[in-house]
């Protein structure tokens, strides 16, 4: 028998205290250091503190980037960052509800490298407050927004941009980290990258945390009010930020059930999610960007012929508060503003959000939970009703009463010009959204998204904004 002494430590597998700590932050409207009412004023007052310009120009102003003369691909001279490169994607079977295109030739951005999306954790006056950054990107419609304590690409923090270091990285990533509350690789926008991932962190800090310049430090309440106004939160903000553990919403009907029960059990859950991912055989692979069918570039862009879907385009850069303070990049521009929505509805007194096993191109396992409703209208206006995406119209034509949530957020700024979505979360009745779901699309609780979530590759980044989203309003209800 071993002696007792020798016997190894054991703790307890989940922080029981964790999730009551995370309301607390959520229910918390004032933060004890920047009142919720001076937030737009200090957002302003660190733009007017920096120089920020971007500037559209013809791809034979980038500096460092160029075509191949063989594969027409985009690439930088040094190797590093990324490449815009072609992609084929092909699938075999019915698409059940993603449109009637199942072979297509699309510009995509490879990026195989891991990035780093954190936000550190610190308690004042025993409430959790969140450290986050007033960050300048070329694509953001107002330039500057709130992103995480750290977003850097692996470029950026290992100094492959001859740039300053990156701000609090140490606390993600090296021998200072503190003590991690989520960690986990999620997807990026598979409809633009090929098999992108991002390290989603939030680390809760030990000690002492000073407070730099364009960074402040807030409630999870106070950032759930910011989520409610358009452009203010940016999308790597949102993805970390649906890692949390959340807690039923204390107005629910029933609130202990809403976090144990559902219409399908985890297990099932997981079962159908399986099952979708086995059923739809898709093939992507990178091809030459020169040459795609129905793709044709110009000076200063890369479009398709009929005007659709997105184009590559070039900018000039100058950002006074960056690691570099000005560069020259690509970045995919979209056609038109996307709308994105969970259907809701409550069964037995449960809320419950309708989920899309959606197929995109750059997606690395086929299939990942989205939203309801994923797709910029105008792509689609000229299609007969029954091509046109299910459950679009639905959204489009939903009164006001039926709305819960509504705000414009941007997508990936870094990547990314002018890339706007119209998030919603709709109440559905039986006719509009049926207990018993078409093909590809289910049931689930907002507990059982947060449970996938904690996992990576399960649901897909605009799925993960509309979660963040619900929890911002169920903390804004109470």
């Amino acid at each position: 028998m071993p002696s007792p002494s020798l016997r190894p430590p054991l703790q307890a597998r989940a922080d029981a205290r964790l999730a009551s700590r995370i309301a607390r932050s959520a229910a918390a409207p004032e933060g004890a250091l920047l009142r919720t009412g001076d937030f737009a004023a200090w957002l302003a007052e660190r733009g007017r503190a920096n120089e920020f310009r971007v500037d559209r120009i013809p791809f034979a102003r980038l500096e460092g980037w160029s075509f191949d003369g063989r594969t027409g691909n985009l690439a930088h001279r040094s190797g590093r960052f990324f490449t815009v490169e072609g992609l084929h994607v092909t699938e075999e079977g019915p698409p059940y509800g993603d449109g009637p295109y199942a072979n297509w030739h699309q510009p995509v951005i490879r990026q195989p490298e891991v990035g780093i999306l954190g936000i550190l954790v610190k308690e004042f006056d025993g409430v959790p407050h969140f450290l986050m950054q007033a960050k300048m990107e070329p694509g953001n419609p107002n330039l500057l927004q709130l992103s995480p304590t750290v977003q850097a690409t692996r470029s950026n923090y290992t100094g492959a941009h001859a740039g300053a270091e990156v701000k609090y990285l140490d606390h993600f990533a090296g021998p200072r980290r503190g003590r991690v509350i989520a960690d986990v690789l999620q997807s990026e926008h598979g409809s633009w990258f090929y098999r992108k991932s991002n390290r989603n962190m939030i680390v809760e800090a030990t000690g002492e945390v000073p407070l730099l310049d364009d960074f402040c430090w807030l409630t999870l309440g106070q950032i759930g009010e910011l989520l409610h106004r358009d452009n203010v939160v940016n999308m790597d903000s949102r993805t970390v930020l649906s890692c949390l553990p959340a807690t039923p919403p204390s107005s629910a009907p029933h609130p202990d059930a809403a976090a144990t029960h559902a219409l399908l059990s985890d297990t099932e859950l997981l079962s159908w999610i399986t099952g979708e991912r086995a059923r739809h055989c898709v093939r992507a692979e990178c091809v030459p960007l020169a040459g795609l069918p129905l793709w044709k570039r110009g000076e200063s862009a890369i479009e398709r012929e009929d005007g659709r879907y997105f184009r590559v385009v070039a900018v000039s850069v100058r950002a006074g508060n960056r690691e570099v303070t000005g560069w020259t990049q690509p970045l995919i521009e979209p056609v038109g503003q996307g709308v994105t929505a969970f259907l809701t509805r409550t069964f037995a007194g449960v809320p419950h959000v309708l989920v899309h096993a959606r197929v995109e191109g750059g997606f690395l396992d086929t299939v990942e939970l989205g939203p309801t409703v994923q797709y910029t209208p105008d792509n689609y206006a000229h299609l007969d009703a029954r091509d046109r995406p299910r459950f679009l119209d639905t959204v489009l034509r939903a009164p006001a009463d039926r709305v819960r949530y509504e705000a414009v957020h941007a997508e990936e700024g870094g990547r990314f010009l002018g890339a706007e979505s119209r998030y919603l979360i709709v109440d559905a009745d039986e006719t509009e959204a049926p207990q018993d779901p078409p093909p590809g699309y289910a049931w689930v609780t907002p507990a059982q998204l947060t449970s996938l979530v904690r996992h990576g590759h399960y649901v897909n980044v605009q799925g993960r904004t509309l979660l963040a989203c619900l929890n911002a309003s169920a903390a804004k209800a109470r």
